[in-house]
């Protein structure tokens, strides 16, 4: 009415009021009563936004990848970006350029150039899997990058949502992980029938050591019994030869009092003898009848009568007949068995 119009802004847009060129109000979320002939709005959205990206880039050993993310930004300096880009607001509330559709593509060609440049730096495997490392390397890149700070953005987040390769060439690295998948899983049976085999190798090397141990004992032990065997027949050889000693000491002894004996009997058969000798030289000079009379000295009378009968037999030339009577004869038989 009559030129004049009213805006409300929200708290995430920062709204200057520009007249005969020059700002006379700007803040976040005013309410501006304007004379619209002679007023310009500038309205610059200050909110994060998500922008979305989706291209492809090349890696060092020539292969496409499809690098997939977004990244979230907002308009820290709304003046610089104003400065730079056209925010202006006509009559009915819209943006009279497309400078604000631009923005976004203008930071999604700033992460391109950064992503390329390190994109293009990697080999296929090496980017593949290095989501992490670039988005760290890509924000480094963007804090520094001169038309971002120029435009008064801040980038707030970036995410790197996929890398993939082309279509043949993810089967062939399917092909080839199933293959090294395959090769390693038959190692890993080649490892562990190594393992196996070497585990029972081991026990086998362990019996062996057994049994070389128990053979050395059992060998040690047959030792052992064969010095004790031998230590005891030593022991037994000297008791024997103790013995032995002792047994010709004896014999010795015996052989010295054998001697002596047989020198003490000699010597009495020499006495024996000289006295015989004596006594025979005496008797040869004596009477037989003497002699006679001497040995009936002490006898019995049955020996006495046995002398009687064998001087009759002496002279049984000489006697004609011997009468002998009964009485005499029982005396004599008496006599015997009483002797």
């Amino acid at each position: 009415m009559f030129g004049f119009r009213f805006i409300k802004a929200q708290p995430t847009q920062y709204v200057i009021q520009f007249r005969n060129g020059r700002p006379r109000r700007e803040g976040a979320g005013l309410s501006i009563l304007y004379f619209a002939p002679t007023t310009s709005l500038v309205l610059v959205p200050t909110e994060s936004v998500n922008e979305p990206f989706i291209f492809e880039e090349v890696t060092a050993d020539y292969q496409n990848v499809t690098i997939q993310g977004q990244v979230t930004y907002r308009i820290a300096n709304p003046r610089r970006t104003s400065a730079l880009l056209n925010f202006t607001l006509d009559t009915k509330g819209r943006y009279v350029s497309e400078d604000p559709q631009k923005l976004s593509q203008r930071l999604v060609d700033q992460v391109r150039v950064a992503m390329r440049a390190h994109v293009q730096s990697m080999a296929l495997r090496d980017a593949l899997a290095s989501g992490e490392r670039l988005v760290t390397e890509v924000n480094a890149t963007l804090a520094a990058a001169p038309p971002i700070e120029s435009l008064g953005l801040e980038v707030l987040g970036l995410a790197v949502l996929a890398i993939k390769p082309k279509p043949e060439t993810a089967r062939a690295l399917e092909a080839e992980a199933r293959e090294d998948l395959l090769r390693r899983a038959d190692e890993a049976i080649y490892s562990r029938r190594n393992s196996a085999v070497e585990q029972e190798r081991a026990i086998k090397e362990n019996e062996l050591n057994t049994e070389i141990a128990v053979e050395n004992k059992k060998r040690q032990i047959k030792e052992a019994q064969m010095d004790a065997d031998r230590s005891v027949r030593e022991k037994r050889r000297q008791i024997e030869q103790e013995e032995m000693t002792g047994q010709i000491s004896i014999e010795e002894r015996k052989r010295e009092l054998v001697e002596l004996a047989t020198s003490n009997a000699r010597q009495e058969a020499d006495a024996k003898a000289y006295g015989i000798d004596a006594m025979m030289k005496a008797f040869a000079v004596s009477d037989a009848k003497v002699l006679q009379a001497l040995a009936s000295v002490g006898m019995q009378p049955s020996q006495l009568l046995a002398l009687a009968f064998r001087d009759l037999a002496d002279n049984a030339t000489k006697i004609g007949q011997l009468n002998v009577s009964p009485d005499l004869l029982r005396e004599i038989m008496g006599a015997q068995g009483g002797a």
